[in-house]
C-alpha cells in the first residue's frame, strides 16, 4: 500500500492541477478571449488570499513530489499512526478519485462562467443546474473532499494542515463571490442561497 500511494498521491495532484486548473482554464480562455484567473496580486485582503491560495498549492505538490523521490522520509515523518490503517486509506483513495471527477463536471457545467477569482469586469451567468443544485459551490466542494480523500489516505500533521488551511481560504473565498454573486444578481440569487446549500445540499427545496 505503502507503494501505491507513494505514486497515486504524487501522480493525482498533478493531474489535478493539469486538468482542473491549466486545463480548463485554456480551454475557457480560448472561449471568452481572455485570462479566466482573476486572482489580484494587488496588496489588497483579497489580494493576500489570492497570494495564500497560490503558496498553499505550490507547497502541496512540493510535498507529493517529495513524498514520491522520499517515501520513507515523507511517510514516517508526522505520521498520525492511529489513522494510518488501510481502511482509511482505500477510503481516502476512492475520496479523491470522486472528487476529481466531482470537480471536471462542475467546472464544464459552469462553461464561459468559471473564473479563478472574482471577475469584476464581466456580468457572468449564473449557473443553477448540474451539480449545482445541491451546491452553491461544487468546485470547492470537490476540492475540500479531495483534501479530506488526502488526509485519510496519507494521515500526517502536514495533511492535515492542508485540508485545514486550505478549508479556511475556500471558506473565505465563497463568501467573496457570494457577497459579489448577489450585488451581480440580486433577487435571483436570494432565492437560488434560500434553494442550495453552500456546501451540499441532497435535496431541492421547492
Amino acid at each position: 500500500m505503502v507503494d501505491f500511494i507513494r505514486y497515486f498521491i504524487p501522480l493525482y495532484f498533478i493531474l489535478f492541477f493539469l486538468v482542473s486548473l491549466v486545463g480548463v482554464s485554456f480551454t475557457v480562455a480560448q472561449r471568452i478571449g481572455k485570462n479566466p484567473n482573476v486572482l489580484p496580486g494587488d496588496d489588497s485582503a483579497y489580494g493576500l488570499i489570492g497570494l495564500y491560495f497560490k503558496l498553499t498549492l505550490f507547497f502541496l505538490l512540493i510535498y507529493t513530489l517529495l513524498l514520491f523521490i522520499f517515501p520513507d522520509i515523507i511517510e514516517s515523518t508526522f505520521r498520525i499512526n492511529l489513522m494510518n490503517i488501510p481502511v482509511f486509506q482505500y477510503s481516502g483513495i476512492v475520496l479523491m478519485m470522486i472528487a476529481f471527477i466531482w470537480v471536471f463536471i462542475a467546472q464544464w457545467q459552469m462553461k464561459d462562467s468559471w473564473r479563478i477569482g472574482i471577475d469584476h469586469d464581466a456580468k457572468t451567468e449564473l449557473v443553477t443546474q448540474g451539480l449545482f443544485r445541491f451546491s452553491r459551490n461544487p468546485i470547492f466542494f470537490g476540492m475540500t473532499v479531495s483534501l479530506i480523500g488526502f488526509f485519510l489516505a496519507f494521515p500526517t500533521i502536514i495533511a492535515l494542515l492542508f485540508l485545514l488551511v486550505g478549508s479556511i481560504l475556500m471558506q473565505i473565498q465563497i463568501r467573496l463571490e457570494e457577497e459579489f454573486l448577489l450585488n451581480q444578481h440580486g433577487q435571483i440569487y436570494t432565492a437560488y442561497k434560500k434553494r442550495v446549500g453552500r456546501m451540499l445540499r441532497l435535496y431541492e427545496k421547492h
